[in-house]
């Protein structure tokens, strides 16, 4: 997804579920902040790296493909970008446990990981319900997907065509794929950028959806192609429904977060509370641009009458950066730090605990104490204090 919905329209989404202004602003941030919380941003507030939740072109294309590179990509990707559907599905045929392990990492919606993201948010920071709302909004974006690089899961072929709705169907248009990052999409030629195609497995050309290019982020486009591992069965993409099952089943999630209703399931998404204003929604989600910030902007404002601010990366660094280590936990970026570090460390847990290492190794530290990466010392501090009180 793109800054319109996990910005503006998380901001939009928030003040639904009943948060305040300046609350759903914190929450649109946190969303927003994890597309763009790469090692390099953490290196220049002098943060842990081990917190990142994204990684930027220059450092993926500096990242070594040996078995530990593979392993801090797939932390990344699959924590906060591709959050796996079902860790024990079956491929359907035998293959080899390789195959099965990546196959078994492949995104979609109202998964367990799902209810254990947003309950892992619950009675936390604001930061925290952000960075779960983006986790949220990306099962249903980055679906049949998976967030680690594999040709054999995440390639596709030349067997792509977008959907216009006509009549009782569609009418088809093939699409087609150059790979000029610096050029824009042409929409209305069917002319998109994806990445370079390759026959390595492990390449980072084949991570997520790079070879869809950027048609999962565009909540207008439906679509059809044939995925590297579906047997040959194609797959039909409808991103107006799937964002808008993603707007609602958010409000359902942050009412819960909030503390309105007791439980979260899957499946569930707070229709009533959009209802009143389900024509604007849908318009905008199949508005046809690649960027539908100020629609989604000038909604926001007309719910809450205020004005939402554009996203600005630099607004709480110094914060962070002047605090005393001791203190740093309390600062803006401290608790996105601190809920970015918990939620890689559970998806890492799940993952390891299937009996694959494609996300690296597990510690249990109510068993053994802490061993491990120094960078998640301060959580487990945080959560023992958080025990002690």
């Amino acid at each position: 997804m793109n800054p319109d919905f996990h910005y503006y329209a998380t901001y939009c989404a928030a003040v639904l579920a009943g948060y305040s202004h300046e609350q759903g602003l914190t929450i649109a941030y946190c969303d927003q902040l994890v597309d763009l919380c790469s090692k390099t941003f953490l290196s220049g507030i002098r943060g842990p790296l081990s917190a990142a939740t994204t990684q930027l072109q220059l450092e993926l294309m500096d990242t070594k493909t040996d078995v530990l590179g593979l392993q801090d990509i797939t932390r990344i990707w699959a924590s906060f970008h591709f959050l796996p559907k079902d860790l024990l599905a079956d491929p359907g045929f035998r293959c080899f446990k390789k195959y099965r392990n990546k196959f078994r990492l492949i995104c979609g919606p109202n998964g367990e990981l799902l209810k254990k993201t947003v309950e892992l948010a619950k009675n936390k920071s604001l930061q925290a319900v952000g960075l779960s709302m983006h986790i949220l909004a990306d099962t249903w974006a980055h679906q049949h997907f998976a967030g680690t690089p594999s040709m054999v899961i995440n390639n596709t072929n030349y067997y792509f065509f977008e959907l216009f709705p006509e009549g009782d169907g569609y009418r088809e248009k093939r699409l087609t794929f150059r790979h000029s990052a610096t050029t824009p999409d042409d929409l209305e030629n069917g002319i998109y950028t994806n990445s370079l195609d390759t026959n390595n497995e492990n390449s980072i050309m084949n991570l997520g959806h790079g070879r869809a290019g950027h048609l999962p982020d565009y909540s207008f486009i439906r679509y059809k192609y044939l995925p590297a591992w579906g047997q040959y069965e194609v797959i039909i993409k409808d991103n107006p429904s799937d964002y808008w099952n993603a707007f609602c089943q958010m409000i359902y999630a942050m009412k819960y977060l909030r503390g309105e209703t007791d439980l979260f399931e899957c499946g569930q998404y707070d229709r009533d509370t959009v209802a009143p204003y389900e024509e604007t929604i849908r318009n905008i989600l199949q508005k046809r641009q690649p960027d539908a910030s100020e629609d989604w902007k000038a909604f926001g404002e007309s719910l809450s009458g205020q004005t939402i601010p554009p996203f600005d990366l630099s607004l709480h660094q110094e914060e962070y950066r002047s605090a005393q280590q001791d203190a740093k936990t309390e600062t803006f970026l401290g608790k996105f730090i601190l809920a970015a570090l918990a939620q890689k460390s559970m998806i890492t847990r799940e993952i390891y605990q299937t009996g694959s290492k494609l996300a690296g190794y597990s510690v249990d530290y109510n068993r053994k104490g802490f061993i491990g990466n120094k960078d998640y010392r301060q959580l487990v501090t945080y959560q023992e204090e958080g025990r002690k009180k």
